[in-house]
C-alpha cells in the first residue's frame, strides 16, 4: 500500500472521531499529549509518523506515540489512550455497539418472532447505528477475586455505576477511593484477569420491570431462571432509589388480610406497612408468607417473593406452589440462591423493590416479601470486607441497619 493509500485508510478511521468541548478541557493544560496506541497488527515507521500527524489534527496539539501494542483481538482500526480515556476506533467495538444495539431491539419488540419483523429490525438497527467514536473513561483491573475487582482509573465514576469488562461482563462501583475503584462482578468473575480493561457507561445500575414479569422466576438481574425463555420489557427502574417522602405517602388506612385468623385478629397489617416476622428456624415463618401471598387471589394485590441465599430446589418448590394454588398469574419471584456470588445476594431484595415500585407508580397495591433479611446481611458483610471496608460507622451492624433501613422506606402508600 502506497503512501497516499495508507493516509486517506487512517485519515478515514480518525474521521470517525469526535471531540467535545469538555474533551479539549481534558488536554488544555497539556503542551504535548503522549499516548498509547494499540493496533491489529504492527505499525511501520511511516504508518506511526502519519498516525501522530493525523492525531496532531484531530487533538490541535502535538501528540507523541510513547507506545505501541499489538492486539489481533481488535481485528481492525486503532486504540488511541491517553492517560485513563481512549478514544477506540476499532472493528471490534463497533461490533460490540452493534451487538448491543440489536440485543436492545430485540427485548423492546414484542414481536420479533413474526416473519419479516426480524429483517426489519435489522435495516433499522443499521439504520440507527452510531459509527462515530466518542471519548470513553476506562480503568485497568488490578486485582480480582471472589467476586470482586479493584481498578485504577476511573475518576469520573459514580457509586453505583455499571461498568463493562470485556466478552459482556458487567460490574457495580461500589468503593470510590482516591486511586482506585471497588467494582463487584455480576457474573463471570472467572473470565476477568489483572491487566483487563474496564469501561464506564454512565448508567446507574437497572433491572427491566413490567408486566411481563409476572409468573415468571428472575435473578437480580432481571435475565430468567425459569426456561420459559427471554422477557421483553419496555421499561427500566434502577435497582437503588430514593424513598418517597413524608408528604408523598398516604396514611395507612386500607388492610391487607394475611388469611390467618389469628394474625389478622392480633395484629392489624395494612398496605404500605412494614411488618418484620421474628422466629426461631422452622417455626413457620416462610409459610405465614406464604400463605399471605396465596391469600391475595382476587383482591388486586400484586406479589413479589425475593428468596436470598436459599436452595435452587427450595424456590423450585415454591414457584410450584404457587402453581398449583393458582397464584402465578399475580406473583414473580427473585431469586438469589446460596450458589450465587455475594454480590447477586446483595442485590437481590433492591431489585424486587424495584419491580415493585414500578407497579406501585401504576397505582396498584404490591406485597412483597423478603425471605430472609439475615442471609442479605450475611451476604453484604462478605461483600464489605471483600471491598476491605474499614470497620468503623460503615461495618457491622450499623451499615446493615442503613442497609435495611433504605431498602424498607421504598415500601410506601
Amino acid at each position: 500500500m502506497n503512501s497516499k493509500n495508507k493516509e486517506a485508510l487512517w485519515k478515514q478511521i480518525l474521521d470517525r472521531v469526535t471531540l467535545t468541548e469538555d474533551d479539549q478541557a481534558l488536554f488544555a493544560g497539556q503542551e504535548l499529549l503522549p499516548v498509547t496506541v494499540t493496533t491489529a497488527r504492527p505499525l511501520d515507521a511511516e504508518e506511526a509518523t502519519l498516525l501522530e500527524k493525523l492525531l496532531m489534527e484531530k487533538f490541535r496539539k502535538p501528540v507523541q506515540i510513547q507506545q505501541q501494542k499489538v492486539d489481533p483481538k481488535v481485528v481492525g482500526g486503532v486504540l488511541v489512550q491517553y492517560g485513563d480515556h481512549v478514544f477506540d476506533a476499532t472493528m471490534q467495538r463497533q461490533l460490540e455497539k452493534m451487538d448491543a444495539l440489536m440485543k436492545a431491539i430485540h427485548l423492546q419488540d414484542q414481536d420479533l418472532e413474526k416473519p419479516g419483523n426480524m429483517t426489519e429490525a435489522l435495516s433499522q438497527g443499521v439504520k440507527n447505528f452510531q459509527n462515530q467514536v466518542d471519548l470513553e473513561e476506562i480503568g485497568v483491573v488490578e486485582k480480582v477475586g471472589d467476586g470482586i475487582c479493584t481498578a485504577s482509573g476511573l475518576g469520573g465514576a459514580m457509586s453505583g455505576e455499571l461498568v463493562a469488562l470485556h466478552d459482556g461482563v458487567y460490574g457495580m462501583v461500589q468503593n470510590l477511593r482516591e486511586n482506585e475503584v471497588g467494582i463487584v462482578l455480576l457474573g463471570g468473575a472467572t473470565e476477568i484477569k489483572e491487566g483487563d480493561m474496564v469501561r464506564r457507561t454512565g448508567e446507574i445500575m437497572e433491572i427491566p420491570v413490567g408486566e411481563e414479569m409476572l409468573g415468571r422466576i428472575v435473578n437480580p438481574l432481571g435475565q430468567p431462571l425459569d426456561g420459559k425463555g427471554a422477557i421483553k420489557t419496555r421499561a427500566k427502574y434502577p435497582i437503588e432509589h430514593q424513598a418517597p417522602g413524608i408528604a408523598a405517602r398516604q396514611p395507612v388506612d386500607v388492610p391487607l388480610q394475611t388469611g390467618l385468623k389469628a394474625v389478622d385478629a392480633l395484629v392489624p397489617i395494612g398496605r404500605g406497612q412494614r411488618e418484620l416476622i421474628i422466629g426461631d428456624r422452622g417455626t413457620g415463618k416462610t409459610a405465614i408468607a406464604i400463605d399471605t401471598i396465596l391469600n391475595q387471589k382476587g383482591k388486586g394485590v400484586i406479589c413479589i417473593y425475593v428468596a436470598i441465599g436459599q436452595k435452587a430446589s427450595s424456590v423450585a418448590r415454591l414457584a410450584h406452589t404457587f402453581e398449583e394454588y393458582g397464584a402465578a398469574d399475580y406473583t414473580m419471584i427473585v431469586a438469589a440462591t446460596a450458589a450465587d456470588t455475594a454480590p447477586l445476594q446483595y442485590l437481590a431484595p433492591y431489585a424486587g423493590a424495584a419491580v415493585g415500585e414500578y407497579f406501585m407508580d401504576q397505582g396498584k397495591d404490591v406485597l412483597i416479601v423478603y425471605d430472609d433479611l439475615s442471609k442479605h446481611a450475611v451476604a453484604y458483610r462478605a461483600m464489605s470486607l471483600l471491598l476491605r471496608r474499614p470497620p468503623g460507622r460503615e461495618a457491622y451492624p450499623g451499615d446493615v441497619f442503613y442497609l435495611h433501613s433504605r431498602l424498607l422506606e421504598r415500601a410506601c402508600r
